[in-house]
Protein backbone atom coordinates (compact mmCIF):
# COMPACT_ATOMS: atom_id res chain seq x y z
CA UNK A 1 0.00 0.00 0.00
CA UNK A 2 1.40 3.75 -0.89
CA UNK A 3 2.65 5.85 2.21
CA UNK A 4 -0.07 8.42 1.03
CA UNK A 5 -3.37 8.92 -0.77
CA UNK A 6 -2.64 12.55 -1.36
CA UNK A 7 -2.39 12.25 -5.37
CA UNK A 8 -5.60 9.80 -5.84
CA UNK A 9 -8.25 11.29 -7.45
CA UNK A 10 -11.62 11.44 -6.24
CA UNK A 11 -14.11 8.24 -6.06
CA UNK A 12 -17.78 9.40 -7.51
CA UNK A 13 -20.59 7.75 -5.50
CA UNK A 14 -23.55 7.97 -7.67
CA UNK A 15 -27.02 7.92 -5.68
CA UNK A 16 -30.74 6.98 -7.42
CA UNK A 17 -32.82 9.92 -8.46
CA UNK A 18 -35.81 7.24 -8.21
CA UNK A 19 -38.24 7.55 -5.10
CA UNK A 20 -41.01 5.39 -5.94
CA UNK A 21 -41.33 1.72 -6.02
CA UNK A 22 -42.76 1.17 -9.08
CA UNK A 23 -46.80 1.62 -9.23
CA UNK A 24 -47.15 0.90 -5.43
CA UNK A 25 -46.37 4.69 -4.09
CA UNK A 26 -44.16 3.03 -1.34
CA UNK A 27 -41.04 5.67 -1.46
CA UNK A 28 -37.39 4.25 -1.80
CA UNK A 29 -34.23 6.09 -2.89
CA UNK A 30 -30.42 5.15 -2.48
CA UNK A 31 -29.85 2.65 0.67
CA UNK A 32 -28.13 5.38 3.49
CA UNK A 33 -26.02 2.37 5.19
CA UNK A 34 -24.77 1.61 1.22
CA UNK A 35 -23.20 5.29 1.20
CA UNK A 36 -22.21 5.75 4.61
CA UNK A 37 -20.57 2.41 5.16
CA UNK A 38 -18.11 2.31 1.76
CA UNK A 39 -17.53 6.17 2.32
CA UNK A 40 -16.40 5.74 5.93
CA UNK A 41 -13.53 3.32 4.46
CA UNK A 42 -12.45 5.72 2.32
CA UNK A 43 -12.60 8.48 4.73
CA UNK A 44 -10.32 6.71 7.04
CA UNK A 45 -8.22 5.72 4.26
CA UNK A 46 -8.04 9.93 2.98
CA UNK A 47 -9.30 8.99 -0.31
CA UNK A 48 -11.47 11.78 -1.24
CA UNK A 49 -15.07 11.12 -2.21
CA UNK A 50 -17.49 12.95 -4.52
CA UNK A 51 -21.60 12.77 -4.62
CA UNK A 52 -23.38 12.25 -8.21
CA UNK A 53 -27.40 11.23 -8.99
CA UNK A 54 -29.02 10.52 -12.21
CA UNK A 55 -30.60 13.76 -11.59
CA UNK A 56 -28.62 15.88 -9.29
CA UNK A 57 -29.58 17.76 -6.19
CA UNK A 58 -30.91 15.96 -3.05
CA UNK A 59 -32.10 12.22 -4.08
CA UNK A 60 -34.57 10.68 -2.04
CA UNK A 61 -32.71 8.72 1.13
CA UNK A 62 -34.23 5.07 2.35
CA UNK A 63 -32.91 2.98 5.02
CA UNK A 64 -32.62 5.54 7.18
CA UNK A 65 -31.28 3.59 9.93
CA UNK A 66 -29.74 6.22 12.90
CA UNK A 67 -29.35 2.77 15.52
CA UNK A 68 -26.43 1.90 13.00
CA UNK A 69 -23.72 4.27 14.44
CA UNK A 70 -22.22 4.90 11.12
CA UNK A 71 -25.14 5.87 9.88
CA UNK A 72 -25.74 8.56 12.78
CA UNK A 73 -21.97 9.87 12.56
CA UNK A 74 -22.46 10.95 8.98
CA UNK A 75 -26.26 11.74 8.54
CA UNK A 76 -25.36 14.14 12.11
CA UNK A 77 -22.61 15.62 9.93
CA UNK A 78 -23.28 19.20 8.30
CA UNK A 79 -20.28 18.49 5.91
CA UNK A 80 -21.90 15.08 4.63
CA UNK A 81 -25.07 16.34 4.42
CA UNK A 82 -24.68 19.27 2.33
CA UNK A 83 -22.93 16.88 0.20
CA UNK A 84 -25.68 14.68 -0.20
CA UNK A 85 -28.36 17.92 -0.91
CA UNK A 86 -25.89 19.37 -3.55
CA UNK A 87 -25.08 15.99 -5.73
CA UNK A 88 -23.83 16.98 -9.32
CA UNK A 89 -25.81 15.75 -12.03
CA UNK A 90 -24.02 12.99 -13.11
CA UNK A 91 -24.20 13.88 -16.93
CA UNK A 92 -22.10 17.25 -15.56
CA UNK A 93 -19.47 15.41 -14.38
CA UNK A 94 -16.17 15.02 -16.24
CA UNK A 95 -14.90 11.24 -15.87
CA UNK A 96 -11.70 12.54 -16.20
CA UNK A 97 -11.61 13.55 -13.01
CA UNK A 98 -12.15 10.27 -10.76
CA UNK A 99 -10.15 6.82 -10.11
CA UNK A 100 -13.18 5.41 -9.45
CA UNK A 101 -17.08 5.36 -9.89
CA UNK A 102 -19.29 3.49 -7.11
CA UNK A 103 -22.87 2.30 -7.63
CA UNK A 104 -25.15 2.56 -4.05
CA UNK A 105 -27.84 0.41 -4.16
CA UNK A 106 -31.50 1.65 -2.80
CA UNK A 107 -34.43 -0.36 -5.21
CA UNK A 108 -34.79 3.17 -6.64
CA UNK A 109 -31.49 2.16 -8.79
CA UNK A 110 -33.47 -0.49 -10.66
CA UNK A 111 -35.67 2.42 -12.66
CA UNK A 112 -32.83 4.94 -13.34
CA UNK A 113 -29.55 3.31 -13.42
CA UNK A 114 -30.24 1.34 -16.21
CA UNK A 115 -31.50 3.98 -17.90
CA UNK A 116 -29.33 6.29 -17.93
CA UNK A 117 -27.31 7.22 -20.59
CA UNK A 118 -24.93 9.18 -18.58
CA UNK A 119 -24.43 6.01 -16.42
CA UNK A 120 -23.16 4.16 -19.57
CA UNK A 121 -20.45 6.92 -20.60
CA UNK A 122 -19.27 8.01 -17.44
CA UNK A 123 -18.66 4.23 -16.03
CA UNK A 124 -17.37 3.46 -19.49
CA UNK A 125 -14.57 6.61 -19.52
CA UNK A 126 -13.27 5.89 -15.85
CA UNK A 127 -13.11 1.95 -16.57
CA UNK A 128 -11.40 2.17 -19.43
CA UNK A 129 -9.20 4.71 -18.18
CA UNK A 130 -8.20 2.44 -15.69
CA UNK A 131 -10.29 3.40 -13.00
CA UNK A 132 -12.32 1.14 -10.80
CA UNK A 133 -16.14 0.45 -11.50
CA UNK A 134 -17.95 -0.83 -8.03
CA UNK A 135 -21.52 -1.33 -7.16
CA UNK A 136 -23.47 -2.82 -4.25
CA UNK A 137 -26.94 -4.66 -3.60
CA UNK A 138 -28.99 -3.22 -6.81
CA UNK A 139 -26.44 -0.62 -7.06
CA UNK A 140 -25.10 -3.61 -10.15
CA UNK A 141 -28.90 -2.30 -12.00
CA UNK A 142 -26.16 0.11 -13.25
CA UNK A 143 -23.69 -2.32 -14.96
CA UNK A 144 -26.91 -4.60 -16.73
CA UNK A 145 -26.96 -1.78 -19.77
CA UNK A 146 -23.06 -0.81 -19.53
CA UNK A 147 -21.12 -1.33 -22.65
CA UNK A 148 -17.93 -0.92 -23.15
CA UNK A 149 -16.16 1.23 -26.87
CA UNK A 150 -15.86 -2.46 -28.59
CA UNK A 151 -19.22 -3.10 -27.73
CA UNK A 152 -19.07 -5.99 -25.28
CA UNK A 153 -20.91 -5.52 -22.18
CA UNK A 154 -18.89 -4.83 -19.37
CA UNK A 155 -19.96 -7.53 -17.18
CA UNK A 156 -19.79 -9.79 -20.06
CA UNK A 157 -17.36 -13.16 -19.13
CA UNK A 158 -17.02 -11.03 -15.34
CA UNK A 159 -17.39 -12.64 -11.94
CA UNK A 160 -19.93 -10.82 -9.96
CA UNK A 161 -22.43 -10.43 -6.92
CA UNK A 162 -25.37 -8.57 -6.89
CA UNK A 163 -28.75 -9.25 -4.73
CA UNK A 164 -30.29 -12.12 -5.50
CA UNK A 165 -33.51 -13.00 -6.76
CA UNK A 166 -34.17 -15.14 -3.87
CA UNK A 167 -33.54 -12.07 -1.64
CA UNK A 168 -35.95 -10.01 -3.98
CA UNK A 169 -38.79 -12.56 -3.36
CA UNK A 170 -37.87 -12.50 0.30
CA UNK A 171 -38.67 -8.72 0.62
CA UNK A 172 -41.71 -8.90 -1.83
CA UNK A 173 -40.46 -6.83 -4.33
CA UNK A 174 -39.98 -9.90 -7.34
CA UNK A 175 -43.06 -8.26 -8.79
CA UNK A 176 -42.71 -4.61 -8.58
CA UNK A 177 -39.12 -4.21 -9.34
CA UNK A 178 -38.68 -3.78 -13.64
CA UNK A 179 -36.37 -6.98 -13.51
CA UNK A 180 -34.74 -9.31 -11.91
CA UNK A 181 -31.01 -8.05 -10.98
CA UNK A 182 -28.89 -11.12 -11.04
CA UNK A 183 -30.95 -12.83 -13.52
CA UNK A 184 -30.93 -9.98 -15.98
CA UNK A 185 -27.10 -9.58 -14.85
CA UNK A 186 -26.40 -13.61 -15.81
CA UNK A 187 -28.19 -12.70 -19.81
CA UNK A 188 -25.70 -10.46 -19.74
CA UNK A 189 -22.74 -12.70 -19.26
CA UNK A 190 -21.68 -12.03 -16.07
CA UNK A 191 -21.16 -14.83 -13.70
CA UNK A 192 -23.37 -14.62 -10.53
CA UNK A 193 -22.26 -15.45 -7.62
CA UNK A 194 -24.51 -15.92 -5.02
CA UNK A 195 -24.52 -16.30 -1.24
CA UNK A 196 -27.14 -17.32 0.99
CA UNK A 197 -29.70 -14.07 1.84
CA UNK A 198 -28.61 -11.35 3.88
CA UNK A 199 -24.88 -12.68 3.59
CA UNK A 200 -21.97 -10.68 3.07
CA UNK A 201 -20.27 -11.45 -0.27
CA UNK A 202 -18.10 -9.37 -2.05
CA UNK A 203 -16.72 -10.07 -5.64
CA UNK A 204 -13.87 -8.93 -7.30
CA UNK A 205 -12.52 -9.34 -10.69
CA UNK A 206 -9.94 -6.96 -11.87
CA UNK A 207 -11.12 -3.39 -11.90
CA UNK A 208 -14.28 -4.39 -11.19
CA UNK A 209 -15.87 -4.72 -7.49
CA UNK A 210 -19.73 -5.85 -6.57
CA UNK A 211 -21.04 -6.66 -3.54
CA UNK A 212 -24.87 -8.81 -2.53
CA UNK A 213 -26.76 -6.73 -0.21
CA UNK A 214 -26.58 -3.98 2.80
CA UNK A 215 -24.35 -6.73 4.78
CA UNK A 216 -21.66 -6.29 1.80
CA UNK A 217 -21.03 -2.54 1.95
CA UNK A 218 -18.15 -2.31 4.22
CA UNK A 219 -16.49 -4.62 2.15
CA UNK A 220 -17.04 -3.24 -1.38
CA UNK A 221 -15.52 0.01 0.50
CA UNK A 222 -12.70 -2.36 1.31
CA UNK A 223 -11.64 -3.71 -1.91
CA UNK A 224 -12.36 -0.41 -3.80
CA UNK A 225 -9.49 1.73 -0.77
CA UNK A 226 -7.23 -1.72 -1.28
CA UNK A 227 -7.68 -1.19 -5.60
CA UNK A 228 -6.78 2.55 -5.04
CA UNK A 229 -4.35 2.24 -2.99
CA UNK A 230 -2.30 -0.51 -4.58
Amino acid sequence: MTSTTKDIKPALFVLTSHGVKGETGEPTGFYLGEVTHPFAVLDVAGIPVEFASINGGEPPVDGLDLDDAINARYWNSEGFRYAIRNTSRLSNVDPKNYSAIFFAGGHGAMWDFPTSPAVNSVARDIYEAGGVVAAVCHGPAALVNITLSNGAHLVAGKNVAAFTDDEERAVKLDKVVPFLLASTLAARGAHHHPAPDWTAKVVIDGRLVTGQNPQSATGVGEALRDLLTA
